[in-house]
């Protein structure tokens, strides 16, 4: 074992690799413009981005508190893929067929995204390897097994399910007994795409602000310690961090997750591993792991450590606790006992928005003029772009450019969720659902039978997850 320490925080990994972007100036005082977008992470920037290119003429100012993919663009795992929160919830609320159309514009999101990278000369690191799930389980193959024919029902022709061989010829994921895979899926290195993104709406003549953080949002109006943005367009895309703003406390759910990222691995531990397809990786254990083999041919793992903070505190730069980082290296070695001996060179965390009934929204008010999109549960990186497509053909629609669009009639769109708890019952509810979560997934591990344990079904009933 290298006796060199692990680098805790620092924002990311990502941003340690491709260090942080030279500052913006703040908002120079009181402004006014066409639209104020709040938030410069993937959301707030891929809606400039749409909105600039759909209609040159108008005037875009972001607002951003750090810097642009400060929080999740700028932390999260790099899987690029098709997942949506909610989706299920969608099906019950407007009917089978409505939710299929809000899978198949995830679909297709994942290819807007790789497309549009390579038009904008965005190089992310990107590699279109699909999603692999495995299952280590009873339990977690009859998960798998329903998971993967819920799939297929909502549109997913080209999803494939693999046996234990077939999963091993992929990936050697000790314990393995089977996967599912599909090709709606890619991955990428975050801080890139993030400093690409907003150097190309830049380049379309978009103004983004950084140091500047917004304190409240009102009706045509986006306050600031250096001043107030007027518009007639404000629109809040702050995902995990919304709770910092006047009166969104218990909006959505700042979760945090944490991540690890092992120093470059030698070809020895990638024959015994595999991964020559450099899906995006995980299972389906109730507090499950995300992982990529990076493009410099290190492992990223990621899972929930320490999962709330208290009062809907935000943390520091990333900083991880000692036991965090302990247990997704822990996770990582039985994952890949080859990689016993390796050293883990950074390790971090950031928050995802979770809105109390788990679902993505995206929402705006044609009376006020104020939307919001977010609520992503960790499916972010391509959610937001389909968000932000989305909150450009309303905004057309409502200044009377445009008419509805297949994106304006999707399920997710201006659905109402209600508030979180207030303390200590948030406190109580988030660290007592993942408590159980945990307890589930270690009697599984010992069970031989192939249902849910009970603990997991009684967590989702109490989280409203189901």
């Amino acid at each position: 074992m290298s006796t060199v320490s692990t680098v805790v925080g620092g924002i990311s990994f990502w941003y340690a690799q491709e260090g942080t972007p030279a500052p913006r100036e703040p908002l120079p005082g009181d402004t006014n413009v066409d639209v104020c977008i709040v938030g410069g992470g993937y959301t707030g920037l891929w809606t400039a981005y749409y909105l600039k290119k759909a209609v040159p003429f108008l005037n875009i100012t972001v607002l951003e508190a750090k810097f642009c993919g400060y929080g999740a663009s700028g932390r999260n795992g790099g899987w690029l893929y098709n997942g949506i929160a909610g989706r299920d919830r969608y099906a019950k609320l407007h009917g089978h067929e409505a939710a299929v159309r809000l899978q198949k514009a995830m679909n297709d999101t994942v290819g807007e995204v790789v497309r549009t990278a390579a038009e904008e000369k965005i190089d992310a690191d990107i590699h279109q390897g699909g999603v692999l799930e495995v299952a280590h389980t009873p339990a977690q193959l009859a998960r798998l097994k329903d998971f993967h024919s819920v799939e297929i029902a909502f549109g997913e022709s080209d999803r494939v399910l693999r046996g234990a061989r077939e999963t091993a010829e992929r990936v050697q994921v000790t314990g393995a007994v089977g996967s599912t895979w599909t090709p709606h899926g890619a991955r990428l290195h975050p801080a890139k795409l993030v400093k690409g993104l907003a150097d190309a709406v830049e380049a379309l003549g978009v103004t983004i602000h950084e140091s500047t953080p917004v304190t409240e949002i009102k009706p045509k109006h986006a306050v600031t310690p250096y001043g107030t943005v007027r518009a007639p367009y404000v629109l809040r895309c702050t995902e995990g961090f919304t709770a910092s703003l006047k009166g969104q406390k218990r909006t959505w759910l700042p979760m945090n997750s944490s991540m690890i990222v092992t120093e470059p691995l030698p070809a020895r531990i990638w024959d015994a591993i595999g991964w020559e397809g450099r899906e995006t990786l995980g299972d389906m254990a109730h507090a499950y792991f995300y992982a990529q083999r990076t493009a410099d041919d290190r492992i990223a793992l990621g899972g929930r450590g320490y999962p709330y903070r208290f009062g809907s505190a935000t943390d520091n730069d990333g900083r991880t606790q000692p036991a965090t980082v302990a247990a997704l290296r822990d996770l990582m070695v039985r994952l890949f006992p080859v990689t016993a001996g390796v050293h883990v060179d950074h390790a971090w965390s950031g928050v995802l928005g979770v809105p109390r009934d788990w679902c993505a929204t995206v929402t705006l008010d044609r009376s006020t003029g104020l939307g919001y999109a977010g609520g992503y549960v960790g499916s972010g990186v391509a959610t937001a772009n389909l968000a932000a497509r989305t909150l450009r053909d309303l905004i057309q629609q409502d200044s009377g450019q445009a008419g509805p669009t297949d994106l304006t009639t999707l399920p997710w769109v201006n659905h109402k969720v209600r508030r979180w708890e207030p303390e200590p019952l948030r406190w109580l509810g988030v660290h007592g659902m993942y408590a159980a979560y945990r307890a589930a997934d270690r009697r599984e591990t010992t069970s031989p039978r192939p249902g849910t344990d009970p603990i997991a079904k009684i967590a989702d009933r109490i989280a409203g997850r189901h």
